[in-house]
């Protein structure tokens, strides 16, 4: 009977899409409602760039590094011309540095194609896009009716239809209860709606059943369940990491070493380091008398780490890392956890 309600009333979606033209978020990606009733088409590299950003990451966030990108490279063209460098340097502090380096793999593929492809199997075939990406962008920009289903997605069914089973159990059948809510018109809009939904009223706490358009189909509001929908199975505990670096200041600037493409912080500058991120690592960058800045503490997906962090102003020999001067890079180019332990190692060697 699960499938029964609403899916059997062909007014859901219609229902949902005149809130969502009244009520639509504005974002800098977005080509809204108003407009695509006017024939404005979404552009895809918009829309697949901004969905690549806020994987994992909040629209809050995303919002200035979107404008920056676009204004700097305005098309997929000119992003898969762009220097890999230039690249991971605007990207740095949004986290989770493989989409990075797959946004360029997957733009240069682009361009060698001649486009983006224009349906969800297609969009499959492209570096770096999996099946959340690929029916976004074929939702999106080419009104395919594709299931999109994120974390509001997933929220919205859950409560709609009574889910129980906890997640991440519960995605097949979420998917497939959103699948079968998606309309054949205007399935980019509907899209949209749902995460708007749920970010904005079905949201994870507190949810705002009384403006919400389709809280009469709720089956979970209906049993008064819905806060605590959907049900998520207990976290693993993250371990704790220990481990160091070294920010060594020469006459000419700190000394950086690029990381490994692949693994954590892959492709972009730090200071050495040593045992943190599952490394065999490797000695101090040269022989002189560190002091300690102090500790630096961060949470990755997967662990949480304290840095303890070495300083040094010295002009010595290098065992590891090179210079770069102070106009080669900016702090912020870094990742969020080594312009953390910069700035501790700053700050000691300026009261040394």
């Amino acid at each position: 009977m699960r499938d029964a309600f609403p899916l059997s009333d062909q007014d859901a979606a219609p229902e949902l899409l005149a809130w969502y033209d009244r009520h639509a978020r504005v974002m800098p990606w977005r080509v809204g409602p108003a407009e695509r009733a006017a024939g404005v088409m979404p552009d895809p590299y918009r829309v697949w760039l901004s969905e690549v950003m806020l994987q994992q990451t909040t629209v809050a966030a995303v919002r200035d590094y979107f404008r920056r990108f676009t204004d700097r490279w305005p098309d997929v063209q000119a992003l898969a011309a762009a220097r890999d460098d230039d690249v991971m340097a605007e990207w740095a502090g949004l986290g989770y540095y493989a989409r990075a380096r797959n946004l360029l793999k997957c733009a240069r593929a682009v361009v060698a194609r001649g486009g983006f492809p224009g349906s969800r199997d297609g969009l499959l075939t492209l570096p770096g896009v999996g099946p959340y990406t690929a029916a976004a962008v074929a939702a999106i920009a080419f009104d395919e009716p594709a299931a999109v289903v994120d974390g509001n997605v997933e929220r919205v069914m859950a409560r709609l239809f009574l889910v129980e089973t906890p997640l991440p159990a519960a995605k097949p059948e979420l998917t497939r209860l959103a699948a079968g809510l998606t309309p054949q018109d205007r399935p980019g809009d509907y899209a949209q709606a749902v995460m708007d939904l749920g970010a904005t009223i079905c949201t994870p706490r507190s949810p705002a059943c009384a403006l919400c358009p389709w809280s009469h189909r709720c089956r979970a509001r209906m049993e008064g369940v819905q806060a605590g929908l959907p049900r998520k199975a207990a976290k693993t505990p993250k371990p704790t990491r220990q481990g160091t670096v070294w920010a060594l200041r020469l006459p000419v600037g700190w000394v950086l070493e690029r990381r490994p493409d692949r693994g954590l912080l892959g492709g972009m500058w730090g200071l050495p380091g040593d045992g943190w991120d599952g490394s065999p690592g490797g000695p101090p960058p040269a022989s002189t008398d560190w002091i300690e800045a102090g500790e630096v503490r961060h949470t990755f997906t997967h662990f949480h780490l304290h840095l303890r962090v070495l300083a040094a102003r010295a002009e010595v020999p290098l065992q590891r890392g090179a210079p770069v001067p102070a106009d080669g890079f900016r702090p912020s180019d870094l990742p969020t956890v080594m312009r953390k332990a910069l700035a501790l190692a700053d700050a000691a060697l300026t009261h040394a």
